[in-house]
């Protein structure tokens, strides 16, 4: 656990305000909550690290999900980092990668590991089941019906395309 109640004070606040500048799609906010912006995507095995990688990430969500929002479910404090379990929601509008638009929504559950030196967020670490949302969004399109046919190929052949990169190294040592 953190040496003191006001680190944890201090390290919690950094995450709620995270947590609540995202849904607001206040990037400059969720970017000044650490130095050098960091996410890594486990179940993806991406990585994006800085400025521009993060706002990418940002503009890409935000475009495959435009109404994406959580509930917080539970919030932790270990030795160097806040734990955060939530439900993740959002309604698939725009391509996510290589995957066209479903118009499915998605409710996956979460964990985000906030990783701290002393009162500085260094890194948003997250876990998740793709595997889970991709069965809402695309399970939910109607098999039986010929129109669909075209958009159940093209977002196999997305998946597909989209599992064939290299993982990154940070996350395979």
């Amino acid at each position: 656990m953190p040496s003191s109640e006001s680190l944890r004070a201090v390290r919690e606040k950094t995450v709620l305000d995270h947590f609540r500048d995202e849904v607001r799609q206040e990037w400059d906010d969720v970017l000044s909550t650490f130095p050098h912006p960091r996410y890594e995507l486990v179940p993806t095995m991406t990585v994006h690290d800085g400025d521009t990688a993060v706002r990418g990430y940002y503009h890409d969500t935000r475009v495959a999900f435009p109404d994406q929002h959580h509930e917080i479910i539970a919030l932790r404090h270990a030795d160097d980092a806040v734990i955060v379990e939530f439900w993740l929601m959002g309604t698939h509008q725009g391509p996510l990668g290589k995957i066209p638009p479903t118009g499915g929504s998605f409710r996956v559950r979460m964990t985000a590991y906030f990783i701290f030196e002393d009162e500085t967020l260094v890194c948003e670490r997250v876990y998740f089941d793709t595997l889970s949302m991709l069965r809402q969004l695309i399970g939910g399109l109607d098999r039986r019906n010929p129109r669909n046919w075209l958009l159940m190929v093209r977002c196999l052949r997305g998946l597909l395309a989209m599992s064939g990169g290299e993982p990154d190294p940070a996350l395979t040592r």
